[in-house]
């Protein structure tokens, strides 16, 4: 094998380093389980993650995906990594390696002996367990220093293409800390410029692609529903959608056929924007009333100091109230803050619905929820928003232990 190895070493040319506006990285192991996880973790870094399980499969990524790193997975009754280190040389990789092994691992030790004598450059390896920050501080140098600009791609473009999916942000009941729902976010997932948050490519109002994103949302929230059905308990799902879409007769009419018939449904929540929805109450009132009657319900987001627009109905169109993170993040010291979300309460507690604090980004934060009287919680204390597999195996499913 270093025979091989040297020759391929000499006949390498001379490179120079790749700009992308997202680093890359290709997991190798022969392990898929263990593939999926470390893609998650570079991907929960900035990468654009790719995998691959032969040493075929790592060539094809090499000359069409040019990644700067590639992590490999290294165990006693795994792949070849000789065989690996054979194509990096012959393919002229000139990114960074990474190796991934038991601590005082032989095999670790050999293949970053090997790699570095052939003119691979070698990071310091990665011994198994290790924390996410452990890997950040091994690729520091491959993230890039300042966030990537908005990527100039259209949603209809990402519609057609495939980018698109939701992910899953867990909704927690505020005196028990069980879960007791989740939100569906969506995301773009470009070949690029990697996972890519809804204000970059999310249409304005007036633009026709906005029904078929909203149409792609309602569709896939609800086979993501059936997937965590068969992996978990079920999971009440909410979806944001525009005020907009609820105006044509007839796409409501789809949406309440496409709800699911299973006995252990418990509803579908659709959010709306509190601007939108305070502009179109009375024409939401009559559409809340259709479509309860097929289990899905309508919660205002995003609610904030426009909470007196809500005063003096009768009856609101809603099920739940969601206080802005803007004013729900801090608000245990400060006292404007805490002052709205303690209105918003009242105002939901004089309708009989539910309250959701989102933004809760700490304890203080926890407290004040719970002092305040929130029926529901949501934010980075419980966990950010995440991929739909990575939400199916998260230990949220009962109890959640929150951290900071």
């Amino acid at each position: 094998m270093n025979d091989q190895i040297i020759e391929l070493a000499e006949r390498r040319p001379k490179t120079f380093g790749r700009r992308k506006m997202m680093p890359r990285a290709c997991v190798v192991d022969g392990k898929r389980h263990l593939r999926a996880f470390l893609a998650e973790v570079l991907e929960d870094l900035g990468f654009v993650t790719s995998e691959c399980a032969s040493a075929d499969e790592l060539q094809i990524v090499l000359t069409s995906e040019l990644p700067d790193l590639i992590l490999l997975g290294i165990a006693a009754d795994g792949i070849e990594p000789g065989t690996f280190l054979q194509t990096l040389v012959r393919e002229a990789f000139d990114g960074k390696v990474l190796t991934v092994g038991a601590r005082e691992s032989i095999i670790v030790r050999a293949v970053q002996q090997v790699g570095e004598e052939y003119g691979l450059a070698m990071l310091p390896p990665l011994t198994t367990p290790f924390a996410a920050e452990t890997l950040r501080e091994r690729v520091a140098m491959l993230l890039p220093d300042e966030p990537a600009p908005s990527p100039a791609v259209h949603v209809g473009e990402a519609l057609h293409a495939g980018w698109l999916e939701l992910w899953y942000q867990p909704k927690i009941d505020a005196r028990t800390l069980i879960r007791c729902g989740a939100e569906a976010l969506v995301r773009m997932r470009h070949p690029t410029w990697g996972v890519v948050p809804p204000a970059y490519f999310i249409p304005e109002e007036r633009d026709p692609h906005l029904r078929d994103l909203s149409e792609f949302v309602i569709e896939r929230a609800v086979q993501d529903w059936h997937y965590l059905l068969e992996r978990q308990s079920p999971v009440d799902l909410s979806v944001n959608l525009p005020a907009s879409y609820l105006k044509e007769p007839q796409a409501v009419r789809d949406l309440c056929r496409r709800m699911p018939t299973h006995p252990a449904f418990g509803g579908l929540t659709i959010e709306i924007d509190s601007e939108e929805a305070i502009r179109d109450l009375d024409l939401l009132t009559e559409i809340a009333r259709e479509m309860r009657l097929h289990n899905i319900g309508l919660s205002i987001d995003n609610l904030g100091a426009n909470w007196p627009s809500l005063m003096d109905m009768g009856k609101i169109p809603f099920i739940k109230l969601k206080a802005d993170r803007h004013f729900v993040t801090g608000s245990g010291n400060d006292r404007l803050k805490r002052t709205v979300c303690r209105h918003i309460v009242e105002l939901a507690q004089g309708y009989g619905v539910h309250t959701v604090a989102e933004g809760v980004e700490s304890r203080a934060d926890l407290v004040a929820a719970n002092e305040l009287g929130f029926d529901h919680v949501q934010g980075f204390l419980f966990g950010k928003p995440m991929p739909l597999k990575k939400f199916a195996r998260s230990e949220l499913t009962r109890t959640v232990m929150a951290q900071e």
